[in-house]
């Protein structure tokens, strides 16, 4: 797993594809939703899905180390089975969080931010530990 210092230095890392991923998802959430008018939790999947392959170029290439003798065909599968539970976990929470509080833009901003939190967990976790060449 390394060192102390190189884990902190690659959960930084992390936060930074991670808050970037967040940009992108939420801008394309937002554009969606109250621009568009679209249905809340489908612009959600839709921007979630934006984000998840912006994340996987930035996370591949500037977080994690890629494993020897994965492929990169691989190396991908396995990125997108995990994020397609993150949806799930984020489709879930901005569910239950629209259903109690609403689709307007404050009570969607903290659904959307409630439910990046959680995945954003989800994804280091099951990202260090399947793919990642220092796990």
């Amino acid at each position: 797993m390394g060192n102390a210092k190189t884990l902190i230095e690659q959960v930084l890392k992390f936060g930074i594809v991670g808050f970037a991923a967040f940009v992108v998802d939420y801008g394309v959430l937002m554009l969606l939703s109250q621009f568009l008018g679209m249905n809340a939790v489908l612009a959600s999947g839709i921007s979630f899905v934006v984000s998840c392959t912006f994340n996987y170029l930035a996370s591949m290439h500037y977080v994690f180390r890629h494993r020897e003798g994965m492929s990169k065909r691989r190396e991908f599968t396995i990125f997108v089975a995990l994020s397609v539970v993150g949806l799930a976990i984020n489709e879930l929470v901005m569910w239950a969080g629209t259903a109690m509080a609403g689709e307007s833009a404050l009570a969607i901003t903290v659904t959307k931010v409630i439910a990046t939190a959680v995945v954003m967990v989800w994804n280091f976790l099951s990202r260090k530990r399947w793919l990642d060449a220092d796990r």
